[in-house]
Formats: structure tokens, sequence, C-alpha cells
């Protein structure tokens, strides 16, 4: 409470102020209990304004960025940032096919080679002119959409997140479970076509991720390189072989990893990244081995192996092989595991009969 001012007796210019009246009573001294208590709460006190000062001069933390690689579709529609959705399913780019809000329809045939070579490159140019029609900002995050069937679909946006990381888009993201998992979640889709504004791009190319044939050239039989073959153990031991491939069998010195082992929970989705990681440990070792090189028959199910090791798990120095053993068996170079001319027609005749 507020106590009103008391008077002053007036005083003689110069000359200390004194009382006509008697001196106020000395009050009490408090007790020992008393100035205790009064001292620890002046300390309890003097501690929350210390703490409360390093606080408010501390920085605000900022949330580490959830965008990518793998995004669930929950967390993709609660999404409030900027953001391009592409849209790979084969038919994506039908008038009437029901889409994200504000997806841009880009089949996955249009990323890839022709089908005699299904994993070939296409052109920087061509590249170049598919990013700048689809309006693609290497600014603004990118979230890759595919079907989500099966564990083989899911090559099908690892191939495009590795092509556009290639290329220098560094925000990058692959909707798990693609549009399987969107419509599980009862999320909201449309038939509108996206208006699609077609913009300048400048390609910065990332060489670390690419692997050529003349590279696998060059690293074939050494020990710091592991060539990690993603296709299934018959593709890898020459007991079948990719229509477009010369001949069946693997690169020489190759170790498998069949891309399948990834999804231990069956379906389109990967699973957590602990999961993930438990995975890996049982990847082929190669003591001494500083780079994996993951290639397949055209590069699409070696994509999926290079995104779950280089994105996900963040292990460093991992490449894909684009071409893969298409483009290898084409080019006649060396082999492993190739079966005889007898063994390959009598492969031959069990594929047509299976496929009777």
């Amino acid at each position: 409470m507020k106590h009103a001012a008391q008077p002053r007796p007036s005083a003689a210019p110069g000359l200390p102020t004194l009382s006509s009246t008697s001196a106020p009573p000395t009050p009490a001294r408090p007790g020992r209990w008393q100035r205790l208590w009064r001292t620890c709460a002046l300390f309890w006190l003097l501690a929350a304004w210390a703490l409360q000062q390093g606080v408010s001069a501390a920085p605000l933390a900022q949330p580490p960025s959830a965008f990518g690689p793998l995004v669930s579709a929950p967390a993709l529609a609660a999404w409030r940032g900027p953001v391009q959705i592409v849209d790979i399913r084969d038919n994506a780019a039908e008038p009437d096919a029901a889409h994200l809000p504000g997806a841009i329809p880009a089949p996955y045939a249009d990323w890839r080679g022709p089908a005699s070579n299904p994993g070939a490159l296409l052109s920087l140019a061509q590249f170049t002119a598919l990013a700048q029609r689809l309006g693609l900002r290497a600014e603004t995050p990118v979230v890759i959409v595919a079907a989500g069937d099966d564990a083989s679909d899911f090559g099908a946006p690892a191939r495009v997140y590795w092509t556009l990381k290639w290329l220098g888009f560094k925000r990058l993201a692959i909707l798990n479970g693609g549009m399987a998992a969107w419509r599980a979640a009862a999320l909201p889709l449309t038939r509108q076509p996206t208006a699609v504004t077609p913009r300048p791009f400048t390609p910065q190319l990332d060489s670390a991720v690419l692997a050529t044939r003349a590279t696998v050239e060059t690293d074939l039989n050494s020990p710091a390189v592991l060539l990690l073959d993603a296709r299934p153990e018959a593709f890898y031991a020459g007991r079948e072989k990719a229509p477009a491939a010369a001949r069946p069998g693997t690169l020489p010195g190759a170790l498998d990893f069949d891309y399948a082992r990834w999804f231990a929970h069956g379906g389109g989705a990967l699973p957590d990244a602990a999961v993930l990681q438990q995975i890996a440990r049982t990847l082929p070792p190669q003591p001494g081995a500083r780079q994996t090189v993951s290639f397949c028959n055209t590069g699409h199910w070696a994509a999926t192996n290079w995104f779950v090791l280089s994105e996900v798990l963040h292990r460093p120095h991992v490449a894909l092989y684009p071409g893969s053993m298409v483009d290898w068996s084409r080019a006649g170079a060396p082999m492993a595991h190739v079966p005889t001319r007898l063994q390959q027609l009598w492969q031959q005749m069990e594929q047509t009969w299976q496929a009777l």
C-alpha cells in the first residue's frame, strides 16, 4: 500500500531539520527466522530474474526442417510452405486422372531413355527443357508422387529424385507410399488440371551422384569401390536377364543386395529410418570400400538402393549407374556369372514356357 507523504517541519535555511516533536519509535528488529525467510525469498527472486534474463538473451532455436527425403501423406497435407508436387504416374497426364491438388503431371516415361535402353540418360538439353516445361524452381521444395503400389514402383520416384538431384535441385522429397498412402489417409484429391507456367532453369550438375560406364570400368575389382547389384538374386546369378540386355550376368566383382529387402513390411512405402538402419547392417561387407555404385538392369531398382543409402541413411560417396546392365552388356564389356550358350538357350525356353 502507498502511504501518504508526511509533512516536513519548517527549517532555517542552511540548518539541519529538527523536529519540534518527539522522534517516532524505532521499529522492532525482525527475528532470526524472519530474516532467514526474507533472505531465501530474495535469493529465489534474484535466481528467477537471472534465469529469465538468460532465456530472453539466448536466440530462439529454429526447428529443423521436416522436409525430405521422405514425407508422409499427413505431413505433406499439413505443409504450409511453397511446394511443387510432381506426379509421375503413368496416367498422370490424362485429363480425368484424380491427383493431389496442385500436382504437376510428368509421367515416369518422360524421365527415361528409349525402350531399347530405358536406363540411358536423356541429353542435358532434354532434361533442361523438361524442368522448364514443368515450371520447376530449384529453390522451391519438390515432392515426387508415384502410384505406391509395391516395392518395385518405389524405384520410379527414386530415379526421378536422383535425376533432379543430379540436375542441381537441393530440396527434394518422395511421398512415401505414393498415391496409395494419400488415398489411405482419405486426403483430398481433384480432377481439376493444374495450371503450369514454364520457367527458366539452368542445371548445376552434381557429378558425385553419377557413375558412368567409363568410371565403372576404371573401378572394376577395386577394393575401394563396392559394386552393389540391386536386382533379385536370379538376375545376379545369371539365370534371368532384362529383355533389353545383351547377356545375363552381373558386373565383375559385384555383390548383390535385392532392393526389395528395404521393404520389411511389404507394400510400397519404406519403413522408419531405424528399421532401414538395421536392414543396412545386412549389406554384403567389402572391407576398405570408400564408395558404393548402385546398379541393376536399367537404373530403376538401383535407384531405391541409392536413395536409402545416400539420402535416408546419409552414407557418403554413393553413386548410381543409370544405364546399368543393359548399357554394360550391350557395350560388350566383361561380365561375371554369364551362363554358357546352352544354359542361356535352356533359360529362354523356360521363360517362354512360363509365359504361355
